[in-house]
């Protein structure tokens, strides 16, 4: 079952934790999370799943940064979030995606007991321009049934940046 918007509020500071928390935030049935000021860009052409990938930092200026098409950019909310016992899930909002902006092209489900910022995948069908803290994607929450192992990943628990893939990690060991 999904959580509504006044049961997400009263589960806040015990098996959810959402900061900064603003009510104005709050929806129906999720919350929505905001664009940090920051994007980072592959500097490669070709990526390679069993390697590290080479890539730069871009602020996004308060008059907004032009996205251009095909181009993925990594970008990560500006809130942080935590969850005991629940199951996170990340979509964009109805109005980003009526521009043409996909959030989270693959990697919307998060798994119980992740703590951190989320990284969003952005990619776009037409140039558009995003602006620092704009309200880009919803978190909403699912309940468990059953026993459960919280996530424990070294890779992206407890992240503070934007995480680049690190499928290579995956990778060690496996092929030498």
């Amino acid at each position: 079952m999904i959580l509504t918007g006044i049961e997400i509020q009263k589960r806040l500071g015990t098996d959810i934790i959402i900061e900064p928390f603003r009510p104005a935030q709050l929806n129906p049935n999720s919350y929505n999370l905001r664009l940090s000021d920051e994007l980072m860009v592959y500097t490669n052409d070709l990526l390679d799943m069993a390697k590290p990938n080479p890539y730069s930092l871009v602020k996004i200026p308060a008059e907004g940064l032009r996205l251009e098409p095909g181009k993925l950019y990594l970008g990560r909310t500006m809130e942080y979030t935590a969850t005991k016992g629940l199951v996170p899930m990340l979509e964009g909002r109805s109005s980003v995606g009526r521009l043409g902006l996909f959030i989270h092209i693959t990697a919307g489900f998060g798994d119980v007991g992740f703590q951190g910022f989320w990284t969003l995948e952005i990619l776009c069908v037409q140039p558009v321009i995003v602006y620092p803290g704009v309200e880009i994607c919803q978190i909403y929450y699912h309940t468990v049934e059953g026993d459960y192992v919280s996530y424990s990943s070294g890779k992206y628990q407890n992240n503070h940046g934007i995480q680049p893939s690190l499928l290579y990690k995956d990778f060690e060991g496996k092929f030498s």
